[in-house]
């Protein structure tokens, strides 16, 4: 993308503290810090729209001369992109026209004015004529997306990217659009999908404006653990060098990780408590934290189960480091939903396992489209002896 540098961009770093104010599980003392941060990159970015947005909200402080100073220095700036935009349409030639009118949807996505930006984005858009600068006009697009988690705008953007990669394209924007599909993916809580996206871009990994490679890793890790099997998540992650790495850095994810392949649940139920603040406080994971925390207990205690017939419920709270009464709730609530293939024989305190194999559910959907068929045929042939 034209500009890009290796650092997340500001507007989405804004994102996250602003998040984080909403939050109740961050304390007063950090909001304090946060607000504070927040009011200085807006007033020194000039972000009078999204300001007078937070007021509303009751998320900052009405500031009426940071509002009219802001106010003042947007117009000043838009008087002089509007002279350069014409100075170009007027004395130069069309590609200064394109990078006059990209300044100044540049200028509306930094002071955080939505609307405007994709007016402008789209004005810019008629200017251009290559598909790599179509590209990354899609990429400004789809940034301004994940800052408001518009995720209309977001699969239109994708949508509209993967079009444009028809007509040509190279390797390292398809890549990045990678990314940012995944981002959308997980974020619309297609974990499976999110996993392949990530997993693919791993070694091509350039998309750093919307997060630096750890916080990459850390996505990879959490959506390929619920949706990986136990072969492929050793090739593709446990075993895999970029993961290796990096993984060492997140706290808790690398316990998290290789506890619940190697079968060490009670060092699992320890990481995952570690990590349960990490993903309750993330931007994109937070709205999925309770489906998420159910899906990875129900990989866990499916793992477990699937060495056993049948084993002591004692046993199983054993393994796992909790007392008999917790797993006995947990997994009653989790088989009631069908999460699990296994009853519990509460007089004996014993899990017997019922999994279905391959075989059996073909079997059985075998039988059951054939006494459809038989019914249908009889009622045809009542039809015809009538």
């Amino acid at each position: 993308m034209e500009g890009e540098e290796e650092t997340q961009q500001p507007q989405l770093v804004l994102a996250n503290k602003l998040f984080l104010l909403t939050q109740n599980d961050v304390d007063d003392i950090e909001k304090v810090r946060l607000r504070d941060e927040v009011f200085n990159f807006i007033v020194t970015n000039d972000m009078a729209p999204l300001y007078e947005t937070l007021v509303a909200n009751k998320v900052l402080d009405l500031d009426q001369k940071a509002i009219d100073s802001m106010r003042s220095k947007i117009d000043e700036e838009l008087k002089k992109l509007d002279e350069k935009i014409a100075d170009a349409e007027e004395n130069l030639g069309e590609s200064e026209v394109r990078e006059a009118h990209l300044a100044k949807s540049l200028f509306y996505i930094r002071i955080g004015d939505k609307e405007k930006a994709l007016e402008q984005l789209k004005v810019t858009e008629g200017k251009t004529v290559a598909v790599g600068q179509k590209m990354d006009l899609v990429f400004y697009t789809l940034l301004i997306g994940f800052f408001h988690m518009d995720f209309d705008l977001i699969s239109k953007s994708i949508d509209k990217a993967k079009k444009l990669f028809e007509e040509g394209g190279d390797w390292e924007r398809k890549n990045r659009l990678k990314v940012y599909e995944g981002l959308y993916c997980m974020s619309t809580r297609d974990f499976k999908k999110a996993a392949d996206l990530f997993l693919d871009s791993i070694s091509t990994f350039t998309t750093y404006e919307l997060f630096p490679y750890d916080t990459f890793i850390f996505y990879t890790v959490l959506t390929s653990i619920i949706s990986l099997d136990r072969v492929s998540l050793k090739q593709k992650v446990v075993d895999a060098p970029e993961i290796l790495t990096v993984i060492g850095k997140i706290p808790y994810l690398s316990d998290f990780m290789n506890s619940l392949y190697d079968c060490h649940y009670k060092s699992f139920f320890t990481a995952f408590a570690g990590l349960t603040e990490h993903i309750k406080l993330d931007r994109y994971l937070h709205p999925h934290f309770r489906y998420y925390m159910r899906e990875i207990r129900t990989v866990v205690y499916s793992q477990f189960l699937e060495s056993y017939k049948s084993v002591t419920i004692e046993a199983m709270a054993k393994a796992f480091g909790v007392t008999v009464d917790f797993i006995d709730l947990e997994l009653s609530r989790f088989i009631a939903a069908g999460k699990l293939h296994c009853k519990i024989d509460k007089v004996a305190g014993v899990l017997e396992t019922n999994r279905p194999d391959a075989k059996n559910a073909l079997y059985q959907s075998t039988i059951k489209q054939g006494d459809f068929l038989l019914n249908r045929i009889q009622k045809l042939s009542r039809v015809i002896d009538l």
